[in-house]
């Protein structure tokens, strides 16, 4: 990462932050794009240069890339269900570096009609991540259907647990409440 892509992730992880801590005191319908820019100290303007909406304050991320990089490392010999739940798994584990901020964010997203919609768009593009990166280099239809089918499955399964972990406040263990959920689900432990 070049210099000026590491301040620019910085200055996007500090209006993100400060946005959802805003968001978090003020209530999300209450908080201005204009409020989080004073809160940070810069023009509207440059908050919308790395955040194209106000729901991306929240809502964005890097995890769907990091999932296609991650699932395209496991071994292919695994079944696709398995592969797919590692890796959200292996990605969730990466969001619990900062616990409190990832929480803030799901409740938000969970109690923020606004946010509960554009989050099924962002479950959708993870979805899509995974399945172009399952997929890179096959013309296979069979697959990509498969692939298709196993990340929604999954991605389901996730949002149950996430949902259950956000409601407890966080105490449960994330990836035990998605073990517990994949296994209610699929019969079996991935």
């Amino acid at each position: 990462m070049s210099i000026r892509e590491r301040r620019r992730a910085e200055t996007r992880n500090t209006i993100q932050r400060q946005a959802i801590r805003l968001f978090v005191d003020r209530g999300y319908d209450a908080t201005t794009v204009n409020d989080v820019a004073v809160a940070v100290g810069i023009s509207a303007m440059t908050v919308y240069r790395h955040f194209a909406t106000k729901e991306d304050l929240v809502l964005y991320d890097e995890f769907d890339q990091l999932a296609a990089t991650t699932i395209t490392e496991l071994p292919a010999d695994e079944p696709l269900v398995v592969r797919i739940a590692r890796t959200l798994a292996a990605t969730y584990d990466q969001a619990m570096a900062d616990r409190e901020f990832h929480l803030a964010r799901l409740r938000l997203m969970i109690s923020t009609p606004a946010l509960r919609a554009r989050h099924l768009d962002s479950q959708y593009a993870t979805q899509e991540a995974l399945v172009t990166a399952l997929c890179a280099g096959s013309e296979d239809s069979a697959l990509e259907f498969q692939a298709r089918a196993a990340a929604s499955a999954c991605l389901g399964v996730l949002h149950i647990a996430v949902l259950r972990w956000a409601a407890e406040d966080g105490r449960p263990d994330l990836r035990r409440l998605f073990g517990e959920a994949f296994t209610a689900t699929f019969g079996h432990t991935f």
